[in-house]
């Protein structure tokens, strides 16, 4: 297991701000761009005549090509230069945008003078080579750096925000933590001659469940671990609580191995037990559901309250539910959905986000 500051240096030393250009979104938005590019250079140049449509044609099949053998390429390269600095993947990024740009501005002229070659029309294809190479380079390097500034600004802005959002969940856990604490320690002194085994077992667990919220230097844990730290949580409350609190967990089918964002099930636990089931003098049962949909896994935590709190939200519980939403959406953007549903007498938030296995 790294060190949180070991973590927080390989932070700060990946500078490669691309994106992933592999996937079927970006990709996506590759070839929307270089069309909207094909379309504004062809405005650009057309006088008059017919041929409109043909050198929209022929403009888009070459960006076309040019595109997506960058994104490609990119793509590819952004495997290597997780470590490298900021000049280093700005001059990598551009070199290759640019030598893509010459070697599919190449192939365009061969293509060309193969063309005129074979007695074939000549007005589609370029015929100037200088001009070619320098009109297309051109292009090639105000897109690129343009596209370049563009991924840098959105990368740094992704960076503040999930900086934001673990500000926000460090402040978050400061301000439980004591409140916890405490109730957990007087619950404890009260075992120590009553009970002095059980004590002792608590001791361990409140250990076991501190080291883990304070070792913040993995983003994400196996789906089984979280849950564990769920069960110690519980075992430390029920001490308290005792027959009050029932907790029923129903995850069978839950993938363990998956990796999730650390101290995500938990804090939605404690939101339940503290709001829900410690208001009610007789207690209740907190549920606690998952399903497996394919690819994706669903996560169902439920709650009792009481008549007087189903009228109003606990402004304790929206932060953390708005923690959980921020760092989903950081860890599977526009993937994660969390739901909350609020019924008389009853709580229940659900979160669905995508299934990463953990490999061996």
């Amino acid at each position: 297991m790294n060190e949180p500051g070991d973590h927080r240096q390989k932070e700060t030393e990946n500078h490669c701000y691309l994106p992933d250009l592999c996937t079927q979104r970006n990709v996506l938005a590759v070839v929307l761009m270089a069309e909207l590019v094909a379309i504004v250079y062809t405005l650009a140049r057309f006088v008059s005549g017919g041929g409109f449509w043909l050198e929209l044609a022929n403009t888009s099949f070459f960006l076309m090509w040019a595109a997506l053998a960058g994104a490609a390429s990119l793509c590819f390269a952004r495997r290597f230069l997780g470590r490298a600095s900021l000049h280093t993947v700005t001059l990598v990024s551009f070199g290759i945008i640019i030598l893509i740009t010459l070697v599919i501005s190449e192939m365009a002229w061969a293509l060309g003078q193969y063309a005129l070659d074979q007695g074939m029309a000549g007005d589609i294809l370029p015929q100037v080579h200088s001009g070619l190479l320098v009109r297309n380079l051109g292009i090639a390097a105000i897109v690129g750096l343009v596209m370049l500034r563009y991924f840098y600004v959105n990368f740094q802005w992704q960076r503040n925000v999930e900086m934001e959002a673990r500000a926000r969940v460090h402040a978050l856990q400061a301000r439980i933590r004591p409140h916890f604490l405490f109730n957990s320690l007087n619950t404890i002194a009260s075992l120590t001659r009553s009970n002095p085994e059980l004590a002792e077992e608590a001791i361990e667990d409140l250990a076991d469940l501190f080291r883990v919220s304070l070792s913040d230097s993995r983003q994400r844990i196996p789906l089984k671990e979280e849950l564990e730290v769920s069960r110690i949580y519980q075992r430390i409350e029920q001490l308290r609580l005792g027959d009050r609190l029932r907790v029923r967990w129903l995850v069978n089918d839950l993938p363990m191995r998956a990796l999730v964002p650390g101290l995500l099930i938990q804090p939605l636990l404690e939101n339940a037990i503290y709001h829900g089931i410690e208001p009610l003098p007789e207690g209740g049962e907190v549920l606690i559901e998952g399903f497996r949909h394919k690819n994706h896994m669903e996560i169902r935590i439920s709650n009792p309250m009481s008549e007087d709190d189903s009228q109003h939200s606990h402004s304790g519980n929206q932060l953390a539910l708005a923690n959980v939403k921020q760092r989903l959406e950081l860890a599977y953007p526009e993937q994660a959905r969390v739901d909350v549903e609020q019924t008389p007498g009853e709580y229940r938030i659900s979160l669905r986000f995508p299934i990463e296995e953990h490999g061996e």
